[in-house]
């Protein structure tokens, strides 16, 4: 069964940046659809990114320009580049597959805190 291990959450003033690392545990990368998603306190889990097997993007609105999702095909990871983050960006970041792909056993995800 795949595992998604997420990392390199933290937490860092507004305005400052992070890069989240995705890593699964089988090479799926490359061909599947994969996406990283947010969950806030006491909010429904949302889209943030998603990037296909082609290599298209697409983003939520209210990340538009300010994160990056890539793909590192031979390290078998997920990446989202995260710049001028602010306080409501706070949120567990999660990756799996795309929506629409059957997801993956949900990891435990990596926390970032904005702080204003």
């Amino acid at each position: 069964q795949v595992q998604l291990a997420e990392s390199g959450g933290g937490l860092v003033q507004a305005g400052g940046s992070l890069r989240l690392s995705c890593a699964a545990s089988e090479n799926i990368i490359s061909f599947v659809g994969m996406a990283w998603y947010r969950q806030a306190p006491g909010k429904k889990r949302e889209l943030v990114a998603a990037i296909t097997g082609g290599g298209s993007t697409n983003y939520a609105d209210s990340v538009k320009g300010r994160f990056t999702i890539s793909r590192d095909n031979a390290k078998n990871t997920v990446n989202l580049q995260m710049n001028n983050l602010k306080p409501e960006d706070t949120a567990v970041y999660y990756c799996n597959a795309a929506p629409t792909a059957i997801a993956y056993p949900w990891g435990q995800g990596t926390q970032v805190t904005v702080s204003s």
